[in-house]
């Protein structure tokens, strides 16, 4: 049935986050709730959070999240909305953890710690020695 929950078309005149005034929230409205519940935090001992928590910080830390967790830059690019996948590469700066991640998987341990057995022929061992 077209137009009836979410994909109602009284759904698209309102605004999903409101301020207390009814009116849509605002860029500035959430760093203004994110900024006083950082203070609140703080003020109760908790030192993780910065001073400068802002809406863009979180998308960032979203966007880093999603990466370290192997997610394609591409469907990254979609949830944040760029259109240019340029825009989206300047999240993708690696941590050391993925970096060491990335290491460790490129490297290919022998499937065996045992020689070849080229390595245990005398005579072909000393036959490349005397070339």
């Amino acid at each position: 049935m077209e137009g009836s929950g979410l994909t109602s078309p009284v759904y698209g005149r309102n605004p999903l986050f409101t301020n207390r005034g009814n009116k849509p929230l605002t860029r500035a409205g959430v760093t203004y709730i994110l900024k006083k519940y950082a203070a609140q935090a703080q003020t109760m001992g908790v030192k993780d959070i910065s001073d400068e928590i802002t809406p863009h910080w979180l998308r960032h830390s979203k966007a880093m999240h999603l990466l370290q967790s192997g997610v394609n830059l591409v469907y990254i690019r979609d949830l944040l909305g760029h259109s240019d996948i340029s825009t989206t590469e300047i999240y993708a700066r690696a941590d050391e953890k993925m970096k060491r991640k990335a290491l460790m998987e490129a490297y290919n341990r022998p499937a065996s710690d045992e020689l070849p057995t080229w390595k245990k022929d005398k005579d072909l061992l000393d036959w490349l020695k005397s070339l």
